[in-house]
Parts: structure tokens; C-alpha cells; sequence
């Protein structure tokens, strides 16, 4: 106890450490040349594209509605909702092909390293979520995901960034 009869307190200890970045590898992760490739089944390819709609954000949501397990249509809308400036709305959708994306790769045997092809094209439309969220992230600031998402997006096929037309984000 200190003179005042208070405990002495640690003030380091009421302090939130703050965590390591992570930072853009500009290399594959070597965990994922362990990994066997993903291929998608396919079934799984995605025909749906942001000029699928044409002009019509509303038909593209509807194309969406009725393809909801569809990563790649996500990829889409997210895509035609950031060229009608609406970041916000097109960052949830990207993050909706995400993670329906993940889901199909990890029913498929992926644990969250290796590779997924980007020449394979029931791939594409996984990679084009990932990608749609690095493109989304970036335009709200969001630092932290936009590095993960494009190390992902790397780690699955360093191609794909370039596919995308993604490359001058990974400089």
C-alpha cells in the first residue's frame, strides 16, 4: 500500500496495447505452398458481372437476390454500388461475396491458406469478392482490411491482383 492507503496501480496495465499492423507482403505466404489448390466445383462459376445489368443497379440486385450463395454476383453488385458512390453500401456487399465466398472454399477443402487459382474460373468469383472488398476498403480508409484482404487475395494466386487490375494497389 502507498501512503494514502490506496493500492498502487500499474498504469501500463490500463493502457490497451496496441496490436502489430499487418503489412503488405509484396511475396506468396509461404504457408500456402504447403496447401493443395482449391478448385472450386463447377458448379460453382459465377456468370455475373457488373455489366450484367447493364445501366440498372436494380437489375443486377435482383440478379443478386436470386443468387444469394453467389461470391462473384456479391463482387458485382459491390463493384456497380462503388461506381454509384455509394461506398458504404458496396463495402457490405463486398463483404457478403467475402465471406459466402470463404464458405464455399472451405466446403471444398480450404483452411484458410493456399492456393485458389485465378485460371480456374469457378474460382473467379471468390476472388473477385476479395477483391471487391480490397477495393471497397480502401475507398472508406479502412487500412487494416484493405492490407489483409490484398495479402489474402495475393496469397490465393498472385495473378489475380493483376486480373483484377489491382496491381497498382499492391505497390
Amino acid at each position: 500500500m502507498s501512503d494514502n492507503g490506496q493500492q498502487p496501480t500499474d498504469k501500463s496495465a490500463e493502457q490497451p496495447k496496441e496490436q502489430p499492423k499487418e503489412q503488405l507482403r509484396h511475396n506468396r505466404d509461404l504457408f500456402g505452398t504447403e496447401q493443395p489448390e482449391v478448385r472450386l466445383p463447377e458448379e460453382l462459376a459465377t456468370s455475373i458481372t457488373a455489366d450484367d445489368a447493364g445501366a440498372s443497379l436494380e437489375a443486377l440486385q435482383s440478379l443478386v437476390a436470386a443468387n444469394l450463395k453467389d461470391s462473384g454476383a456479391w463482387a458485382a453488385l459491390a463493384t456497380r454500388l462503388l461506381e454509384a458512390d455509394q461506398p458504404v453500401e458496396a463495402y457490405a456487399c463486398a463483404r457478403t461475396g467475402y465471406h459466402r465466398g470463404l464458405d464455399a472454399l472451405r466446403a471444398n477443402g480450404w483452411r484458410g491458406t493456399g492456393p485458389v487459382p485465378w485460371d480456374h474460373t469457378p474460382n473467379q468469383g471468390v476472388l473477385r469478392a476479395i477483391g471487391a472488398l480490397v477495393v471497397t476498403a480502401h475507398a472508406l480508409q479502412e487500412e487494416d482490411e484493405f492490407i489483409r484482404c490484398l495479402n489474402l487475395l495475393h496469397d490465393c494466386d498472385p495473378s489475380a491482383t493483376d486480373a483484377l487490375g489491382l496491381g497498382h494497389l499492391a505497390s
